[in-house]
Order: structure tokens, then sequence, then C-alpha cells
């Protein structure tokens, strides 16, 4: 079976993060990338320099043609953008039967604010209709209006995404100090720490986005959570371990890896 995976996110045009990331992760680990862009950037490793969102209505537009004719086994949500966007891709969804993963993309590797203030509680009404939400530490914080300074509190704040209505959260701890880095899986039935060494580079433009769309091929397949979660955390070790060692910031990462390395 090839998983046939729908994108919703902005293109990146340095290649590392966004769409670009996302179908490269897909295609190397064998499923199948549709997508429905939801804005051009003008970005590389350095940073964010413009972007020119796409019309809610284009968006839903894309969505549907490939929903129709090729179908989906997951949906994978990355930059949303505004409300009015999140409202189009909500309204989509809704007739949608495939499971969700939604990356909550609020903020670049940068620094640049990628969703609209007005937003946010748009995101946060979509929650209930993913079947996981990957967070980093800043977006968890933002989305539950905790502070979060240690692996406990992230813990505890992933615990109350799932209480305010998301069925299941990845809280990511790659923004939290320390030797290692902790990302903490919580569902309605419990929870189940996921932990690797922290690789000393620069070169991680696109982990959010290549971790969340990894798991959406696990999932398309039929996956268990967690096998999915443990996979995907696995190629994206790999994929940091061969980055290219391009650019003058934050680089891409190698996400052929696997493949050729």
């Amino acid at each position: 079976m090839i998983p046939r995976i729908l994108i919703i996110a902005g293109s990146d045009s340095s290649g590392g993060a966004g769409i670009q990331a996302d179908i490269k992760t897909v295609t190397v680990l064998g499923g199948y990338a549709a997508t429905a862009v939801t804005a051009v950037t003008v970005q590389d490793t350095t940073g964010v320099h413009a972007v020119h969102p796409i019309p809610a209505a284009t968006v839903a537009a894309q969505m549907r043609s490939v929903i129709d004719d090729i179908g989906v086994d997951c949906v994978k949500l990355g930059m949303l953008g505004s409300a009015e966007v999140i409202a189009a891709v909500a309204d989509v969804l809704a007739g949608v039967d495939a499971p969700v993963v939604l990356d909550p993309v609020m903020v670049a590797k940068g620094g640049a604010t990628l969703l609209d203030d007005d937003a946010v509680a748009a995101l946060a009404a979509l929650l209930p209709r993913a079947a996981l939400v990957t967070p980093n530490t800043p977006e968890l914080a933002a989305l539950t209006g905790t502070e979060i300074e240690d692996e406990g509190d992230a813990l505890l704040a992933a615990q109350e995404l799932v209480a305010q209505g998301a069925r299941a959260v990845l809280a990511k701890g790659g923004h939290l100090g320390g030797d290692e880095v902790a990302d903490w899986l919580v569902t309605r039935g419990g929870h189940r720490r996921f932990a690797s060494p922290r690789i000393a580079t620069p070169h991680t433009h696109g982990t959010g986005c290549t971790l969340a769309s990894a798991i959406a091929v696990g999932l398309g397949r039929g996956e268990a959570l967690e096998d999915a979660v443990a996979e995907a955390r696995a190629y994206l070790l790999g994929a940091i371990e061969h980055a290219p060692g391009f650019g003058r910031g934050h680089g891409p990462l190698g996400h052929d890896w696997s493949l050729v390395r």
C-alpha cells in the first residue's frame, strides 16, 4: 500500500522546511505526497524575508481537487497562517475520513511569525479533529497559556492540551536544554517518553515539518500511533546526522539519507 498524504502548508524557497521538506519526507518513506499550498514564502537558512498568503478559497479548492480525485489516507497540516485559511481547511476536513497530523506552525526557525494573532484561537478549534498535534515548546506554551521551563512543565502542558480536546499530543523537547532531547506523547489513555541524545548542529531547519510528515506516513499506512512516532523520530535523527551542511544559518536536513548515504 502506498499511503496518500495530503499536505496543507506553506512553500519554503530554500527547500528545507514547509511543503518542500514534507514532499521529500513522504516520498523517501514510500508515500505519495499531494499538496495544498497556503503561502509562498521568501526564505533561506538565515530567516523568512517575506510571506505571500494564498486566498483561503484557493487553499480549499486545492484540497478538494486532491481528495475528490486521488483520495487521502492521512492529512498533514503545517503553516496555515490566518483564521480564514484555518476555517476553510476545517470546513473541507469535516467531510474527510482520514487521520490528521497537526503541526501548529507559529514561528519560523529564524524567529519570523507565521501565524496571525487572531488565528491562534481558530487553530485551537482544530485540535479535536487531529489524531495528533505536534507542538514544540513555544507553540505548546502559546496554545495552553502556560510557561514551560523544563520537561515536567511540557508534560503537564501536553496533558492540558488533551484536556482541552486534543486526542493526542507529541510535546517536542528540542527547545529545552540538556544533553538529551525528550518528546512526550500524551493521549487520553496515558503518556510515553521518547528520548535521544542531542545532536550538536546548526542544521535543523525543517525538523518539525519533517517529523510530522513522517508520522503522517505511518498513520496513513495504518500503523499504531506510538509505532509511527518511534519510526518518524528515527528517520528524523538520521536526517539531522546526514545534513548536507548548506547555508549560512539553520541549514536543511539530509532527507534522502536512508536511500543514498
